[in-house]
Order: structure tokens, then C-alpha cells, then sequence
């Protein structure tokens, strides 16, 4: 009897741990600002990935100033308000570069942290040890593998609840999102470690690893270069709508109702709806601080040269002085003597 009473005692303990774990998670996840509904449900039935998942929102916009920082456009004004949110106003081609980085972001920091035991609900690939190698070769997969299959789906399920609107810029915005998980699972790389006498290399034991999230944001930069203008083919079925490429001819009236032959965008295009906004003046609403102030390069070749970067209204010079110690020496006993170095710079900021 003892031991009955011991053990429903350990399961209430249990249930009342879950029950409190559970109201903590709920409040917390109530007070993240930007959330929708499902977001906030999702939030507070996995709290550990979500956590992940904003740490990925934090790597994608990192990434993304990396990028931009010497551009009209340098990413800083994203992600200021809240981080799950809209990002950029217009649907333009960095409205679209924001959310293929952070979809990838959150990908990546959430297959990561699975791979760390970080969240209860996932660990290792367990199924790429299903496949084997041919008999010629000398590897087998081994090690642990990362469980990207769940960072995709986990992020999707997340980001795409928050395209509440089912309107033209969530059509876009679930693409761009798609290409972003996309990126990831596609550079996926196979590492292995060497077994045998002496470093032999007998046998091989493989895994599937992530790349550096750096070479996601270089390949995700090409895709911006490279986006595709899209526009919205309307149907009776809403589910049925779907993004098309614009064509570079006017569509005559004769080939109007042709429109549903229309191209569509590849599931690894980043696309947009908008042309950018004029980066050069400064528009609140929309979320463009203009490059006033902004520091350029006149001896540059690059996009943050003075003549592009300040649109061509001219830049000012600053004489900037440095004074430090330098050539520091010990001497024996107990002193350090310096010279004082000083160093003559100009800057230049957009006027």
C-alpha cells in the first residue's frame, strides 16, 4: 500500500510540475510582442524551440547588416519593434531578403540546438543511419546527423502562422520563408572522421552537418541579385492563387486571358512584388532613415562610395585626431614608459 500511495504521490508531483511548467511557459510566450494566436500556442507547447528560433531571428538580421551595411538600405531599422512582426513594409526585394534570412536563421539555430540535446522533443537524425553506404566504399553513416527535417518544420509551422492576412504579401512572404529553409537543407554538408591503425583511414564514420551560417547569407545575397518581380494570379479557389513572373514585354490585350501560363518562380527565386522605395530620403512610415549622416568611402569602388551613398548631395569632411600610448616598454624595476602616437584622420559622412 506504501508503495501505491508513494508512487501516485510522485505522479502527482509530476503533473504539478508540468501544470507550473506549463503556466510559466503560457505567460512568458503571452508577453512577446508581435506574436498571432497559433504563435503564442505553439510558443508555450515548445518554449525550447522557440527560444532557438529567436536566437535564429537574431543570426538572420545579423546577417543581413553584414550584408547591407554599406548599401542605401542597411538593414538597421529591421526588427526594431518586434522580432517576430513585419519586417519591411513594402514587399520589395528586401522585404524579401529579410525573410529568406530569418526563415534560414531560424532553420539553423533550431537544427542546431537539436543536435545539442537543447530541445526536449528532437535530437539526432536518426534515420540517416538507415541508409548505408555500397559495398566498395569504405564509410557508414555514423556520428550524429542533424535533424534538419525537423528545423523545417518546426520553423515553418512558426513563421508561416504569422501570414494571417492570406493576402498578396503573405503569398510572398510564405515563398520567401519556403526559400529560406530551402538554402539550408540544400548546403548541408557530409563530414567524416577517419578509423584504422595509425590514421589509416580504414573505415570512414559520415555525418550531415550544417555549413557556417555566413555562406547561407552569401548564397542568400545571390538570390536578392537575382529576384524575381512577381505578381499575383487571382482564382476563384483562394487556395488556388498563385505568383507568376512578370513579363519583360507589355502583355497584349489578346493574351490577357493567357495570364495562367504564365511562368512561375522556382522554389530556391527569392521574389517581391514592389519596386524598392527611395532609399536616399528619409520615410519613417515605411521604415527608411535615409542616408543623412550616414559615413561613406570616397576612395571606394563599392556600393558605400560618398558619390552613391549620399545621392549625389554632396558629403562633409571630418579631421578626426587619435592619441594613444604606443610603443610601450618595462624597465627594470618597476616602471612602463610609452610614447604618445597620434593619428590624422578623415572621415566623410553624407551631407
Amino acid at each position: 500500500m506504501r508503495h501505491v500511495a508513494r508512487e501516485l504521490f510522485i505522479i502527482f508531483v509530476i503533473f504539478k510540475f508540468r501544470i507550473a511548467t506549463s503556466f510559466v511557459s503560457t505567460v512568458l510566450c503571452s508577453r512577446i510582442p508581435g506574436l498571432t494566436p497559433t504563435q503564442r500556442l505553439i510558443c508555450a507547447e515548445s518554449p525550447d524551440a522557440v527560444l532557438s528560433l529567436a536566437s535564429g531571428q537574431l543570426l538572420g538580421a545579423s546577417e543581413c547588416q553584414t550584408h547591407f551595411r554599406e548599401h542605401r538600405w542597411n538593414c538597421t531599422q529591421v526588427w526594431k519593434k518586434d522580432m517576430f512582426g513585419q519586417v519591411v513594409v513594402i514587399g520589395s526585394k528586401e522585404a524579401a531578403y529579410t525573410y529568406g534570412i530569418t526563415s534560414a536563421g531560424a532553420v539553423y539555430s533550431i537544427t542546431a540546438a537539436c543536435a545539442k540535446g537543447n530541445i526536449t522533443s528532437c535530437g539526432c537524425d536518426t534515420k540517416q543511419k538507415m541508409f548505408a553506404s555500397s559495398d566498395l566504399e569504405n564509410w557508414k553513416w555514423g556520428g550524429c546527423s542533424v535533424d534538419i527535417g525537423y528545423g523545417m518544420r518546426f520553423a515553418k509551422r512558426f513563421l508561416d502562422a504569422r501570414e494571417i492576412e492570406s493576402d498578396n504579401r503573405s503569398l510572398m512572404n510564405l515563398h520567401n520563408n519556403r526559400v529560406g529553409r530551402k538554402i539550408v537543407k540544400l548546403l548541408l554538408r557530409t563530414e567524416c572522421k577517419c578509423h584504422g591503425v595509425s590514421g589509416s583511414c580504414a573505415m570512414k564514420t559520415c555525418w550531415k552537418n550544417l555549413p557556417s551560417f555566413h555562406a547561407i547569407g552569401s548564397i542568400m545575397m545571390k538570390k536578392y541579385r537575382l529576384a524575381k518581380l512577381v505578381y499575383v494570379i487571382p482564382s476563384t479557389n483562394h487556395s488556388a492563387r498563385r505568383l507568376a513572373q512578370k513579363r519583360k514585354r507589355q502583355i497584349p490585350q489578346n493574351e490577357k486571358n493567357r495570364e495562367s501560363g504564365s511562368p512561375s518562380p522556382k522554389r530556391t527565386e527569392l521574389v517581391y512584388l514592389q519596386a524598392s522605395p527611395n532609399y536616399c530620403e528619409r520615410n519613417i512610415s515605411i521604415g527608411v532613415p535615409g542616408t543623412v549622416g550616414r559615413t561613406c568611402n570616397r576612395t571606394s569602388n563599392n556600393e558605400d562610395r560618398c558619390d552613391l551613398l549620399c545621392c549625389g548631395r554632396g558629403y562633409n569632411t571630418h579631421q578626426n585626431v587619435r592619441i594613444w600610448q604606443c610603443n610601450c616598454k618595462f624597465k627594470w624595476c618597476c616602471a612602463v614608459t610609452c610614447d604618445i602616437c597620434t593619428e590624422h584622420k578623415e572621415e566623410y559622412t553624407c551631407k
